[in-house]
């Protein structure tokens, strides 16, 4: 089992910044790779950005490209989220999640993960 559990959202208005942050704990050393998703209300789940937890490649969805940045603090067991030069569109639920695949990249596919965080509310006004 592992247990994840996000902090970080806000609200906060356009062109703003957040920080959002995933303490894991449990088995963590058996994660292959960790993401964020979103959902939005009426929307479907979007991955948005994961880590390869052993070698810190990355994956973008691109909507974010060059506005988030993932990144891993493997001494704390803590993913971090970076999203700046926020906009309305980004407003939604924030979910990290944890996949035990050994998947060769870290994916933005929901299917591939097997443990999820109650998430984390942004909201971005205009």
């Amino acid at each position: 089992q592992v247990q994840l559990v996000e902090s970080g959202g806000g609200s906060v208005q356009a062109g703003g910044s957040l920080r959002l942050s995933c303490a894991a704990s449990g088995y963590t050393d058996r994660t292959s790779f960790m993401g964020w998703f979103r959902q939005a209300p009426g929307k479907e789940r979007e991955g948005v950005a994961a880590i390869n937890t052993g070698g810190g490649s990355t994956s973008y969805a691109d909507s974010v490209k060059g506005r988030f940045t993932i990144s891993q603090d493997n001494v704390k067991n803590t993913q971090y989220l970076q999203m700046n030069s926020l906009k309305p569109e980004d407003t939604a639920m924030y979910y990290c999640a944890a996949s035990l695949v050994p998947l060769g990249a870290p994916s933005l596919e929901s299917a591939w993960y097997n443990y999820w965080g109650q998430g984390t509310q942004v909201t971005v006004s205009s």
